[in-house]
């Protein structure tokens, strides 16, 4: 699951980061509203962590330009404004949680892990088909032909963003975005080579290169479409 976390505090920041990676987010990190807002609309997240006192720009006009542009990405605000007006205000911007500073982590990653069972309930995430592959994202396995084949964590997410897209080319740089995050040091060599270990570990050949370009799963011999 990626996470955008906007929060100006340097030393939250950190301390939230170290605590999402420890509970299997993939994060990225704003500090400021502008940079939030940018790297919300850039990137797909499967939640955003958002602080309402911002730098440049504030939390809750970030959200609602969010919103308004039609994003559906569950948002959890973490502030410190803690009055009934304040969580009244955040929920009707558009937050579906908000939790107010100071928190229990454990409160606040089980918030989290709520929100993303409630999108993946909605998205109808639980298992996900392409021809013959069957995939369990929430096992990290891929069924084919009955046998069980079982992903590392970074196959796993490699290939559900491959399936997601069936039949479109997926960018190498929205892979890394994606899978190794908005500020991933990561080349394309190692998207490369991931896509090597898939189509070994899985058997298939429909796993198909654009060159220059990306990659994607074919449909019955048919030609890629634009993603």
């Amino acid at each position: 699951m990626k996470l955008l976390l906007v929060e100006d505090e340097r030393r939250l920041v950190d301390a939230l980061s170290h605590l999402f990676k420890k509970n299997g987010f993939t994060v990225d990190c704003a500090e400021d509203g502008e940079t939030g807002i940018e790297m919300a609309c850039t990137a797909e997240y499967d939640i955003i962590v958002l602080d309402r006192m911002l730098p440049y720009r504030d939390g809750l006009s970030l959200l609602k330009e969010f919103r308004k542009l039609g994003y559906a990405t569950p948002v959890l605000f973490l502030t410190a404004k803690d009055s009934p007006e304040d969580r009244a205000e955040g929920l009707d911007a558009g937050a579906d949680d908000y939790l107010v500073k100071p928190f229990y982590t454990v409160e606040l990653i089980a918030r989290l892990k709520a929100l993303t069972r409630r999108k993946n309930k909605e998205l109808g995430e639980n298992i996900l088909t392409a021809g013959e592959l069957v995939f369990d994202p929430q096992r990290n396995q891929v069924v084919r032909r009955n046998e069980v084949i079982h992903l590392t964590f970074k196959e796993a997410q490699l290939f559900e963003l491959l399936i997601r897209n069936y039949g479109r080319v997926v960018t190498k740089e929205r892979i890394v975005q994606k899978v190794w995050g908005y500020n991933a040091e990561t080349d394309f060599t190692t998207v490369n080579l991931y896509v090597h270990n898939l189509r070994k570990k899985l058997n298939i050949p429909n796993l198909k290169t654009v060159r220059g370009v990306g990659y994607y799963l074919q449909k019955n011999g048919e030609v890629a479409r634009a993603n």
